[in-house]
């Protein structure tokens, strides 16, 4: 746990410097009351959640209350920074499988649903294992993949959540060449596009592992920061040391999240350490 500690803290006097030393892409604008383009969110097909099968897949911040009060609070500190710094993108990553991260990136599409004022797309990156979407259990005909090669629209692989929250799914089918359709510039296009025709105030991305493949590191030049999730017991510090210098190579690393901490408590076996 010293280790730990010390890594967080060397994390956190990064994070401290000025804007102006860090040359990383920003955005400037802060979260609005909605976008000028409603119709278009109101156009997307509404998805069907059902509360057994996100329970069962530790979904739990889709009702709210005491279990999805650890994602609230990561929630409400990452809209602060991303506000603070004017942030919008946000990749959440880890530097290898069974961290929790499309579990995370699932709680806080949720947990951002519930603020009415910020409109939020939460969208499945991990083109190789799509976790996001098997966590959530909805179909589409095309994915994400799809999108990118502008072989379909947004809307066609995406599902709503109540008035502001559209999660970007995937189909579940093998994608061919995931880390060159990432690194390509039409993914940076595409992106552009989907921000421009709805407006939200944060986009989040859930990627594959770091140390998986090569897919992080061409496309994380197209968000603003990064959150890194790491597992309790699992993640050896040498792996959070190079997860945090990749990242901040090559965006901002708003946090370092520790995952399935095994201590006595009401809430599920999870405990989140946040900087």
């Amino acid at each position: 746990m010293e280790r730990l500690q010390a890594a967080i803290e060397k994390a956190r006097k990064q994070r401290g410097k000025p804007a102006s030393q860090n040359p990383r892409r920003t955005q400037q604008k802060t979260p609005s009351a909605s976008p000028q383009n409603l119709t278009m969110w109101e156009s997307l097909p509404e998805a069907d959640f059902k509360r057994e099968k996100l329970h069962r897949n530790r979904v739990l911040a889709f009702e709210g209350g005491q279990e999805s009060a650890p994602f609230d609070m990561l929630r409400t500190r990452m809209l602060q920074q991303a506000k603070q710094h004017g942030w919008k993108r946000i990749a959440i990553v880890s530097p290898h499988s069974n961290c929790g991260k499309s579990t995370m990136a699932a709680n806080l599409g949720f947990s951002l649903a519930r603020q009415r004022d910020t409109y939020s797309i939460v969208l499945d990156f991990d083109l190789r294992r799509a976790g996001l979407t098997k966590i959530l259990e909805q179909h589409s005909d095309f994915g994400m993949s799809d999108v990118i090669k502008r072989k379909a629209d947004f809307a066609d692989a995406a599902k709503r959540y109540g008035p502001n929250v559209a999660f970007g799914i995937n189909t579940g089918a093998k994608v061919n060449n995931p880390s060159e359709i990432l690194q390509s510039s039409q993914t940076s296009g595409v992106l552009s596009e989907i921000s421009a025709t709805y407006e939200p105030d944060i986009m989040l991305f859930d990627m594959p592992p770091l140390m998986a493949s090569d897919d992080n590191f061409g496309f994380l030049k197209n968000v603003d920061c990064a959150l890194i999730l790491v597992a309790a017991e699992k993640t050896p510090m040498s792996q959070i040391d190079v997860a945090e210098r990749h990242v901040s190579e090559l965006t901002n690393v708003m946090g370092i999240i520790l995952n399935k901490c095994r201590y006595p408590s009401k809430a599920h076996g999870y405990e989140y350490d946040y900087y």
